[in-house]
């Protein structure tokens, strides 16, 4: 089963093309603002990732990988609690239509500039979807109930349709309590068990309990923004089936490391069997950065041997959780290519792409990122530039970022500068932000804060607020012949709301 590829310039309407064909459809020296401004609330808030506060109440993250993750334990307890209430037994939906739309945003719940910015381009560009699905991290920093108003119900209030979601690792940090409340209407307290060992007391003393829900102020934001009969979602689970005469969509929860447990697998190989075409949603991407993550099963297997076998006939899988769009078409062997995606650039804080080396696991001319790593790594220099004082070293234009993306990477990078001679301050810059050398993994390597830790939060700390956003969703259109993926660029500038640049596409045939 092969899929046709696009690089999505074909699709776009007023001129003004995307980022690979002009630093203007990147959205570099935005001409107009956008009317996202018009939705904000009055006082938008200040969130960071540099404050103590927010780090703290973010801490289950580093308990879980410290002690051990106990979601699976919670979830199980929840889903009985599910069961017991009378949801069915293969949290399955069902939608008549064989020829729908809809669209798929990951990792948005900021509630600042960044995911308001999506808002305008995502409703333009989801005329007569069907309904809308987000891929991990409703809610940052910590999944609490209290913040569903301000960032879920009232930016997404005029789509209207229902919306479902996958939970990510940061709707946990409240033992997704608040993410059940809203999207199972189930209110529960599921604690997790005393950890064994000799510092389960320091990990029980340390986790950071769920806090009360409002009931009241949850009715209310959803009577006030999303209270359309149409809006109504019932979604049975934290992992869920929309079934339809043509597509099966799979949703699964990763919890916070990234695996399922016992049961969820068991449910996952039967709702996967028979040939029926599926796609396959998860709070973590099975492909990132090049890098393969199967996502282990509790007691043995992974999510990607689940997909990747014929019998089940997956043709995608998609994931949040990293905030920027990739995709890795790999082929099987047995004539069939898979589209794997990640799609987590719906509103939080952008993960670079620069640091990403040239693919071994797909060929460099087939993979697909947004924003391109020669933007990606010209938007970091700036930031570098502006916290150091040293604009004059760090600060480099895009065609400046690409020569030397191009330079490290022997790759070439989109957008079709002219070659030219790449200065020794850009080779700095790009060394120093961690553009790494061809496909080389970057184990041990002494860098500036950009990726990952030993300096933990480093891309968290590279949040903006002003045009280009670097922000993308995606629009899915299905017919009993074929699934269409685009994805649409959210620049947050108002030339690119009403026609939101496509920077990919592809046609996955469904027969």
């Amino acid at each position: 089963m092969r899929a046709e590829e696009s690089d999505g310039s074909s699709g776009m309407a007023e001129g003004e093309g995307n980022s690979r064909t002009s630093e203007a459809g990147a959205g570099w020296g935005c001409k107009r603002p956008g009317t996202f401004h018009e939705l904000l609330p009055e006082r938008v808030p200040d969130f960071s990732w540099r404050r103590p506060r927010v780090l703290w109440r973010s801490r289950n993250d580093v308990i879980a990988k410290w002690f051990g993750d106990p979601s699976g334990v919670i979830r199980r307890r929840c889903v009985t609690a599910l069961r017991e209430r009378g949801t069915p037994a293969a949290f399955t939906v069902h939608r008549p239509k064989p020829e729908f739309s809809f669209v798929l945003l990951g990792d948005t719940g900021e509630g600042d500039r960044s995911q308001y910015a999506v808002v305008p381009p995502m409703l333009n560009a989801a005329a007569g979807a069907d309904f809308m699905v987000i891929a991990s991290d409703v809610i940052y920093p910590a999944g609490e109930a209290g913040d569903y108003p301000e960032r879920f119900f009232r930016p997404y209030k005029d789509f209207p349709g229902p919306v479902y979601a996958v939970p990510g690792n940061h709707d946990w940090y409240d033992g997704l309590r608040g993410f059940l409340h809203v999207f199972c209407g189930l209110d529960m307290d599921c604690s997790p068990p005393k950890w064994g060992g000799p510092f389960g007391w320091l990990a029980g003393a340390l986790w950071r309990k769920a806090g009360e829900v409002d009931a009241e102020a949850l009715v209310e934001a959803r009577r006030t923004y999303r209270g359309a009969a149409g809006q109504r979602t019932g979604q049975p689970g934290p992992y869920w089936v929309i079934d339809t005469p043509s597509l099966r969509i799979v949703g699964v929860d990763t919890g916070i490391e990234g695996g399922i447990d016992r049961d969820q697998g068991e449910w996952l190989r039967e709702v996967s069997g028979g040939p029926k075409p599926k796609l396959l949603v998860t709070g973590k991407p099975l492909y990132v950065d090049d890098e393969h993550h199967p996502c282990p099963i509790e007691g043995g297997g992974t999510v990607d041997e689940i997909v990747r076998d014929p019998a089940h006939n997956y043709v995608a899988a998609i994931g949040g959780d990293i905030h920027n769009y990739q995709r890795y078409p790999v082929s099987r062997g047995d004539g069939r290519t898979l589209q794997y995606l990640v799609a987590g650039g719906g509103g939080a804080f952008m993960h670079a792409t620069h640091t990403i080396p040239r693919t071994r696991h797909v060929p460099e001319g087939e993979f697909r990122c947004y924003p391109l790593r020669g933007d990606s790594l010209s938007r970091y220099s700036r930031l570098y530039g502006r916290w150091l004082h040293l604009p004059k070293l760090f600060d480099l234009t895009p065609e400046e970022a690409t020569a030397a993306v191009r330079r490290r990477l022997g790759i070439e990078p989109g957008r079709g500068y002219e070659a030219r001679e790449v200065s020794l301050r850009a080779r700095f810059v790009a060394f120093a932000l961690g553009v790494p050398r061809g496909d080389r993994r970057r184990r041990g390597a002494l860098r500036l804060p950009v990726r990952k830790l030993p300096q933990r939060f480093r891309s968290e700390l590279a949040d903006w607020d002003e045009p280009p956003f670097f922000k993308s969703f995606l629009r899915l259109d299905v017919t009993a012949e074929e699934l269409r993926i685009r994805c649409h660029a959210a620049t947050g500038c108002g030339d690119h709301e009403a026609f939101p640049p496509v920077e990919d596409e592809v046609r996955i045939p469904l027969r």
